[in-house]
C-alpha cells in the first residue's frame, strides 16, 4: 500500500519539488493550499493538468494555518503517514512590515498543527521546515544543531518559537517530529521577491532589452546558498530515519550578493557594474551575520549530500529566466 503524505505550502518552491520526489517514490500526496493561492499559476500546474496524477495520486485541499477547523478536517480526510510542514510567511524583509501575520502563520500555525497531531490516534511523522534565521547573530561559526538561538527579525523569532515547540512536543508527547534548519536554498522556481531570483531574472531581462538596470541593497551581504532540490531530499530522509531529530541542511560555504550578481551577468555575457545600482530602500533594519551551516549530522546520520555547486545553480536560474522571458519565436 502506498504511503500518504500531506504537505503544507505545497505550491511553493520546496513544496513543488517535494511533491515530485514523493510521487516518484510511489506516495499519494495531499497538499494544503491557501484560499488566496491561484492554482493556475502554481508550480504544480503540470501535475494537476495530468489526469492520471491529479485526483488519483495528488489531491489539493483549500485550508489556512489560521483556520484550525478546516485544517483538522483535511488531516482527518487525508490520514497521512507523514506531514511536511513548509507553509508560512517566509520573506525576511516582509516580516518587518507584517510582523503580526508572520508570527500568526509561522509560529502559531505550527503550534496548531502540533496540537492536531497530538490528538490523533495514529500520529503521522512530522517534518517542520525551520530556518537559519533562528540563529540571527550567532555565537558559533559555523552553526549546527546545538547553536544558541538569537534571531534578529520577526521571521526568525517566529521560526525560533516553532522550532522549540516541535522539540517540546517531540520530547513531551513522543511525536516523531523533526526540525530541518534550512539555510537559503534556491532554484529556477524561487519566488521573484527573493534576491537571488530577482538578480537572475534582471540579468536575463537586461540581456533581452526588457529592462535597463537592477537596484539592490547591500552587495556585501553573504549567505550559505544551496539548491532546493537537494534540500527536499533532506526533508524526506529525515522522516525515514529510525529516530526523530533536528538537522542542519546547508552547504558550509558563504557567497555574497555580489557573487550572485557577477555569475548571473557573466552567464548572459554582460558586465554587471554597468547595470547594477545600490538603493538604500533595500537595506534591512537588522542583517544576520555569518550565517553558515554545518551539515555534518545530516550527512552522517541521513546520508544526505548536495549535488549542485553554487555557480552551477545561479547560472541555471539565469538561463531559465532567459528562456522564460524570451519573446515567442525569438
Amino acid at each position: 500500500m502506498s504511503k500518504i503524505a500531506l504537505i503544507t505550502g505545497i505550491t511553493g518552491q520546496d513544496g513543488s519539488y517535494l511533491t515530485e520526489l514523493l510521487l516518484e517514490r510511489g506516495y499519494v500526496v495531499h497538499g494544503v493550499v491557501r484560499r488566496t493561492s491561484s492554482l493556475d499559476r502554481s508550480r504544480l500546474k503540470d501535475l494537476y493538468a495530468d489526469s492520471e496524477t491529479y485526483k488519483n495520486r495528488l489531491f489539493l485541499h483549500y485550508a489556512d494555518l489560521d483556520d484550525p477547523t478546516t485544517l483538522r478536517r483535511v488531516i482527518f480526510k487525508a490520514a497521512p503517514d507523514e506531514i511536511y510542514h513548509l507553509a508560512g510567511q517566509s520573506h525576511v524583509g516582509l516580516s518587518f512590515e507584517i510582523p503580526e501575520s508572520t508570527c500568526e502563520m509561522t509560529a502559531m500555525g505550527t503550534l496548531r498543527l502540533l496540537e492536531m497531531i497530538r490528538d490523533l490516534p495514529k500520529k503521522p511523522r512530522l517534518f517542520h521546515a525551520a530556518s537559519s534565521e533562528i540563529f540571527g547573530k550567532p555565537t558559533d561559526v559555523p552553526q549546527d544543531e546545538k547553536t544558541s538561538l538569537r534571531p534578529v527579525n520577526p521571521y526568525g523569532c517566529a521560526k525560533a518559537f516553532a522550532f522549540q515547540m516541535v522539540a517540546v512536543y517531540r520530547d513531551t508527547f513522543g511525536i516523531f517530529a523533526c526540525n530541518g534548519i534550512m539555510y537559503n536554498h534556491e532554484s529556477p522556481r524561487r519566488g521573484e521577491n527573493f534576491v537571488t531570483r530577482k538578480i537572475c531574472r534582471a540579468a536575463a531581462a537586461i540581456k533581452l532589452g526588457i529592462e535597463k538596470e537592477l537596484s539592490l541593497g547591500d552587495l556585501s551581504s553573504k549567505r550559505d546558498w544551496g539548491d532546493a532540490r537537494d534540500y527536499v531530499v533532506g526533508m524526506f530522509l529525515a522522516l525515514q530515519h529510525e529516530t526523530p531529530g533536528d538537522y542542519v541542511f546547508a552547504t558550509g560555504e558563504l557567497n555574497s550578493v555580489e557573487d550572485v550578481v557577477r555569475i548571473a551577468f557573466e552567464t548572459v555575457g554582460l558586465d554587471w557594474k554597468q547595470f547594477v545600482k545600490q538603493d538604500p530602500r533595500f537595506m534591512r533594519p537588522a542583517e544576520p551575520q555569518r550565517l553558515i551551516g554545518n551539515p555534518s549530522k545530516a550527512e552522517l546520520q541521513l546520508g544526505w549530500k548536495r549535488t549542485r555547486a553554487f555557480t552551477q545553480l545561479i547560472a541555471e536560474m539565469t538561463l531559465s529566466d532567459l528562456e522564460n522571458l524570451r519573446p515567442t519565436g525569438a
